[in-house]
């Protein structure tokens, strides 16, 4: 019987931004697809249906402010979103953001907090391989 995957999308508008942090819960074990803008990504979770999603909340287009909003009309509080964004300080964005993001993480995103966050992922018995 196969292990079960948590299934992760990473959007963000800077395609090196969005492959690093894919290749980073890659190397935890995760399934992960990427998608560079607001638009792709919502074609792109209707059809992979990931566990949780990770967004700049800062793309031209569709902003992870709107692709928030309407993930959790479609889909409530069974996907979890998490806001990732470069951008610091108290702002009313990142009080904004708290209404529709069940976390919010800072560029760099560091690694061990985003592994407390996410569902551990099943692996092989210690000393398999």
């Amino acid at each position: 019987m196969s292990k079960e995957e948590v299934r992760v999308v990473v959007v963000d508008d800077v395609p090196d931004s969005a492959e690093t942090l894919a290749m980073v819960l890659e190397m935890d074990g995760y399934t992960v697809r990427t998608a560079s803008s607001g638009v792709q990504a919502l074609s792109l979770i209707e059809e992979f249906q990931p566990l949780c999603v990770l967004m700049d909340i800062h793309m031209p287009g569709v902003s992870g402010h709107e692709l928030s909003q309407r993930l959790r009309q479609r889909y409530g509080d069974d996907i979890v979103l998490i806001a990732v964004t470069g951008w610091g300080g108290a702002e009313e964005r990142v009080s904004e953001s708290f209404a529709r993001f069940d976390h919010y993480l800072r560029k760099p995103v560091d690694r061990e907090l985003l592994r407390k966050l996410l569902p551990p992922v099943a692996g092989p018995a210690p000393g398999a391989g």
